[in-house]
């Protein structure tokens, strides 16, 4: 049975619990407000299968195949200011949702809380486009993907890399149906931080959220900011050297405690494609920067390579070197560092107010 004894060896994914035969084991949530499984003795059947299916237990080899790379913006403008860097998931929603398909991806609930989701239809797109800095509840994903997949339906599976290796090792099988993608991963913050620091930010404006963008492009690409939008007509914008939520995330001060050993941080990933913001294009094409976002696109397998090759049309795309084109996204193969004070962090998170917990964390100081 799983037991978590190293919690950096966890990394939430629900594929133990998504898979167990006698539904034992729960995604509960610890003092810290991270998702780790947690088995009912009274009903487990000693099956051995959430051990085998974890994918951090059972890590795949690293190939070290260096994947094709290519800078991309959507040619519709619209689209690309709607998303964090170039519009590239977009394309490859669109092409899904075109034939039929369901896409899952990460969104906000009623209380801005993340969770994953699928949608159908094109209306529903802007719920799973742009970045959400929040590690995501998967809540029944992985069992409703394989239902569709078993059905026929072709699926678009987003996430970050853990979430993908967690639903590969789930479903134990691969799928002609199935395209997978994920990104590059700086960490995944706590959903308790982002609750709390939402109630500081409702006590602020007086007001009920009613809109958030962690990618605002107002300032431009580089300068992004967290924007929110209240029922009283205020808005809040600060960049991320500013905003507090964004100075102890990219800091890592709130990160879930596998992202300091993350496992899946290697060239070769379990994907068929990798998304990201393409840091540094200046260095290899600074004709395609304009300023509003340029994706860096990965290509993994032969699914990805035809994919792509079915989207391309619908974008501006240069391909380029892979060594130039992550230079300046080295958390692709390189995990954060721990901070010391992250341990002090969440003791204070758990006594002090949270106007307090920005004075002492979220500033640049």
């Amino acid at each position: 049975m799983i037991e978590i004894r190293d919690k950096k060896l966890c990394s939430g994914c629900t594929a133990c619990a998504s898979i167990c035969p006698v539904n034992c084991i729960s995604m509960e949530r610890d003092e810290e407000g991270f998702l780790y499984p947690v088995v009912d003795m009274s009903r487990c059947i000693k099956c051995g299968l959430c051990e085998k299916i974890c994918p951090i237990l059972n890590r795949q080899v690293d190939t070290k195949h260096k994947p094709r790379a290519y800078a991309l913006v959507h040619k519709d403008l619209d689209i690309r200011m709607n998303s964090s860097s170039g519009g590239a998931f977009s394309l490859l929603a669109d092409y899904v949702l075109d034939k039929g398909g369901v896409v899952f991806g990460a969104s906000f609930d009623e209380k801005f809380n993340v969770c994953h989701t699928y949608i159908e239809n094109k209306e529903d797109l802007q719920k799973l486009r742009a970045s959400k800095y929040v590690q995501s509840d998967m809540r029944d994903s992985f069992k409703k993907a394989k239902e569709l997949l078993d059905s026929g339906r072709l699926v678009l599976f987003t996430g970050t890399a853990c979430q993908i290796g967690g639903l590969k090792s789930y479903l134990r099988k691969d799928y002609d149906n199935l395209i997978t993608q994920d990104l590059i991963c700086h960490g995944v913050p706590s959903p308790l931080v982002w609750e709390k620091y939402l109630e500081y930010r409702y006590s602020k404006a007086h007001a009920k959220i009613q809109e958030i963008s962690f990618r605002d492009k107002h300032l431009g690409w580089l300068l992004f900011s967290m924007r929110m939008k209240f029922a009283n007509n205020k808005t809040y914008r600060k960049s991320h050297i500013t905003d507090p939520m964004f100075i102890m995330f990219l800091f890592n001060k709130c990160l879930r405690p596998c992202c300091y050993a993350c496992s899946f941080k290697t060239i070769t990933r379990q994907c068929d494609i990798t998304l990201a913001d393409f840091w540094g294009v200046n260095s290899v094409c600074r004709k395609m920067n304009d300023g509003k976002g340029v994706s860096l696109v990965l290509i993994h397998t032969k699914k990805g390579e035809e994919i792509f090759n079915a989207i391309k049309d619908k974008a501006n795309y240069l391909e380029v070197p892979f060594d130039k084109a992550v230079a300046h996204n080295e958390m692709y193969t390189k995990s954060v560092s721990e901070k010391k004070v992250r341990e002090k962090f969440f003791k204070d998170l758990s006594r002090l107010p949270f106007s307090k917990m920005i004075r002492k964390y979220g500033r640049l100081i």
